[in-house]
């Protein structure tokens, strides 16, 4: 393959992201994608339990996760060796497709749930590439100085996807059926398509960077065409992942590159920390605790929307600012004093204080989550972006749910009030290790 030298492209100054229309575009695949997902899960979850009995549409429910953590790694490697937009094209035809022939069984038919099943398993296949190159594309359609405010977008996006999603899967069940709905997921995601085609890729930078692996700055050009898309010059800071020649010599790489880079390195453990401290008491100690405190179904709504209204808040703030400065800083302030107000939710003594710090809880780990996916999106080296978020996405979708069946275990033993705390002081390790960590704790966001 010939590689051809791009020259350097020197804008005068990028337009905030909330104004670039190029944005703009990703922005209305991604959520367009994200809506499509929610309508799916839900039309997923109703087939099955009218197809089977409960048990059964839970492993139904389960089993895409099997394929998505066994095989993020290697979905990395294919966002990084292909180029992250045409893996999320692709990856989104390839669901959009799967989707629309399940609709279309259903409406012939009743195939039953082995085609549910056939379904999760494709989709969760599918979804270890599309995750990880959901992740590194921020960094191909702005500049380093607008990623804190596109993961300001990327939270409200989700924000949104949660809210409208489950209405119109609910709908369109009412309207005609699992089948109906199923055919609205997939018309969603294929919304997606034309917008992402439609986005313009930006070089890869090239800026004077300093290779964690050497401590050499690396001031050469790294753009390089391959196959239409911008790829990393085998002379940049990404040398080696440009020139290996299989995909296991790439994973090889990626993974060395992560464990010594002295920023990406601590953050992940960070993450992950953050990630299993939070994934337990906010699902099903959640659950729990409103039906011990005799909240209901109701109340444990209104603790919920007062989690989205604070995530929401802290997303909308990134969008607006752009960026915070000393990001490491006030990425551990906010895990910590998320982490405070995690252990505090168990204590609360009504469902009036309870959704006051579920609101505080909210805005709190919605910023330390926008500020660490940001640094994430800033510190790492484009061209090693799909693997460093699908190692980011394997300790959230892989290590963090583990942590939901032994909240439930360990509340059945000792109770609401002590487990949140010991998932707080689990969360709250997070922001000590930003602390403990030199380079991490001083890094900022570009300007």
């Amino acid at each position: 393959m010939t590689a051809t030298l791009i020259p350097p492209v020197h804008a005068a100054a990028d337009k905030p992201a909330h104004r670039d229309s190029n944005v703009l575009r990703w922005l209305g695949a991604y959520t367009a994608s994200m809506v499509g997902d929610n309508v799916y899960y839900l039309a997923l979850s109703w087939a099955a339990v009218q197809a089977g009995t409960p048990s059964q549409a839970g492993l139904v429910m389960a089993v895409s996760a099997v394929p998505r953590a066994l095989l993020m790694l290697g979905g990395g490697v294919v966002a990084d060796r292909f180029g992250p937009r045409r893996v999320v094209i692709g990856s989104d035809a390839v669901r959009c497709a799967a989707v629309l022939t399940v609709a279309a069984l259903l409406f012939a038919a009743s195939p039953g749930l082995w085609l549910l099943a056939l379904l999760a398993v494709l989709f969760g296949t599918v979804d270890a590439v599309f995750m990880p190159a959901v992740g590194a594309l921020p960094a191909r359609v702005t500049g380093r100085d607008q990623l804190a405010r596109v993961q300001g977008m990327r939270g409200l996006a989700i924000r949104f996807a949660n809210v409208v999603g489950a209405p119109l899967g609910g709908l369109g069940v009412a309207l005609g059926g699992a089948a109906a709905a199923f055919g609205l997921a997939g018309l969603l995601i294929a919304v997606s398509v034309p917008l992402l085609v439609s986005v313009r890729m930006r070089d890869l930078p090239t800026d004077v960077r300093t290779d964690v692996r050497t401590d050499l700055p690396t001031d050469v050009p790294t753009d390089v065409e391959v196959g239409g898309e911008a790829g990393p010059h085998p002379m940049g800071a990404a040398q080696d992942t440009a020139c290996r020649a299989t995909p296991w010599q790439d994973l090889r790489d990626g993974l060395r590159y992560l464990r010594g880079h002295r920023v990406l390195a601590p953050l992940l453990v960070a993450i992950a920390l953050g990630d299993l401290g939070f994934v337990g008491p906010l699902n099903v100690g959640l659950t729990l605790l409103a039906e011990q405190r005799g909240w209901g179904a109701s109340g444990m709504g209104w603790v919920l929307s007062g989690f989205g209204a604070g995530a929401g808040v802290a997303a909308l703030l990134l969008t607006v600012r752009g960026r915070l400065p000393h990001a490491g800083r006030v990425a551990a302030a906010s895990i910590l004093a998320g982490s405070v107000a995690i252990g505090a939710l168990a204590y609360a003594p009504s469902l009036a204080a309870a959704v006051g710090t579920a609101l505080l809880v909210g805005l709190l780990a919605g910023l330390s989550g926008a500020l660490c996916g940001a640094l994430l999106q800033t510190q790492a080296d484009p061209a090693y972006l799909g693997r460093v978020s699908s190692v980011a996405g394997i300790v959230s979708l892989g290590f963090a749910p583990l942590s939901m069946p032994l909240s439930a275990a360990a509340i059945g033993w000792w109770g609401t009030g002590p487990v949140f705390v010991t998932s707080a002081t689990v969360c709250g390790l997070g922001g000590v290790v930003v602390l403990c960590s030199g380079p991490l704790r001083r890094a900022h966001l570009p300007r």
